[in-house]
């Protein structure tokens, strides 16, 4: 199977590891827990380190649990070393169960097979499902999304995946984190593969769960196609992407007759973390359009200099969305030209979405007065 041979070399790999006896006399929890749990700490996400993933995801270390085996840092580690060896030891602990999961899975498919339930032959694999949760606000999601989510075996589930909306997974579900953020990705998208696969060729039905539309800047396609070509049937359950639904919560509409005859998304993603987005091309400039960028608080300023060098007013309205449709959600309006420094002030943070063109002015919530909007849209 593709995850034992992953585990296994995982598991070798580290090997090498110094841990820490714990102290008899003060045992200290497992160290890759060090969760948040501040009152302050409000994110309707699941963040890398929150108490709420420990809390769902318990049953990977019951192992560790039941033997705690806490370890310290080698000393002088740098920042990358620090969250690399996090990630690879949260990895470590979590193998027995994982192994354990499987071989329940391929027994009751054993089972199943010995007692004719597959038409007297060996049972296919499982079904693997990428379903798209919406931005945040659980009302947002389809309804077979939440049917799909009730009835699924394990669920693979990112970081912008909300706190409601894992609510609606089944008590006896088991759940994954393989989120990811900046400077810390819990799994590579190689081992997101290796786990979907593993289980649906165990016949599991297997959800992953994405934010916003699993097709959407959301690599669902690179999913898809791996387990495709591996011989598992892929369905995909569309969700409501950010644009859509934040657009929606704020009462801009992405397109208006006069306004804006066309939308177009944009990654604000830099390679290796620059601070230059990937690619502007020089018809996004287009005051015709409406521009939304998705995970671009770290390359704004370069984007919006490009924009306006290549012809976009720099007094085009613009807002900036965090943790959009969820209770935690705050907003800064503003023309172009102020936009990067009003996020700074504001101290706006990941997830964050930048919604740029004429029909931000259309939102009742855009700070001018009617004259000023009338003056900014044009006549309509």
């Amino acid at each position: 199977m593709a995850l034992v041979s992953r585990l296994q070399s995982l598991s070798s790999s580290l090997s090498s590891t110094h841990f820490r006896k714990p102290d008899s006399l003060n045992p200290q929890p497992i160290c890759s827990l060090h969760f948040n749990n501040s009152p302050s700490y409000t994110s309707p996400f699941t963040e890398k380190h929150s108490i709420e993933r420990y809390q769902r995801d318990q049953w990977l270390y019951n192992n560790q649990l039941e033997q705690p085996t806490p370890f310290s840092l080698p000393p002088d580690t740098d920042a990358d070393a620090d969250s690399d060896f996090t990630r690879q030891n949260d990895i470590a602990l979590q193998l027995p169960e994982l192994r354990k999961l499987l071989q329940v899975l391929r027994e009751k498919r054993e089972e199943r097979e010995r007692g004719g339930g597959c038409g007297g032959g060996k049972c296919g694999p499982g079904n693997v499902f990428l379903v798209g949760t919406g931005p945040g606000d659980p009302e947002l999601l389809t309804l077979k999304a939440v049917r799909v989510i009730q009835s699924a075996d394990l669920l693979l589930y990112d970081r912008l995946v909300s706190n409601d909306v894992l609510d609606f997974v089944a008590s006896d579900a088991r759940l994954v984190y393989v989120g990811k953020t900046a400077g810390y990705h819990s799994r590579t998208q190689e081992e997101i593969h290796e786990l979907l696969l593993s289980f649906a060729e165990a016949g599991a039905t297997v959800v992953r769960l994405k934010g916003g539309d699993p097709l959407v800047f959301g690599r669902g396609g690179e999913e898809m196609d791996f387990l495709q070509q591996q011989g598992i049937q892929v369905q995909v359950i569309p969700g409501i992407t950010a644009a859509s639904g934040i657009a929606a919560e704020l009462g801009i509409p992405l397109t208006h007759r006069g306004v804006a005859n066309s939308v177009r998304f944009l990654t604000g993603h830099s390679r290796k973390g620059g601070t230059d987005p990937l690619f502007v091309a020089e018809n996004a400039a287009d005051p015709d359009s409406t521009l939304v960028v998705y995970m671009g608080l770290s390359t704004l300023p370069s984007l919006a200099q490009k924009l306006v060098h290549h012809g976009l007013p720099p007094t085009t309205p613009a807002v900036a969305v965090e943790r959009g449709t969820t209770p935690q959600q705050r907003m800064v309006f503003a023309e172009l030209k102020d936009l990067a420094n009003e996020i700074t002030l504001a101290e706006l943070v990941s997830p964050t979405l930048i919604v740029i063109g004429r029909v931000v002015a259309l939102s009742p919530l855009w700070p001018h007065t009617l004259n000023q909007v009338a003056a900014l849209v044009g006549a309509i």
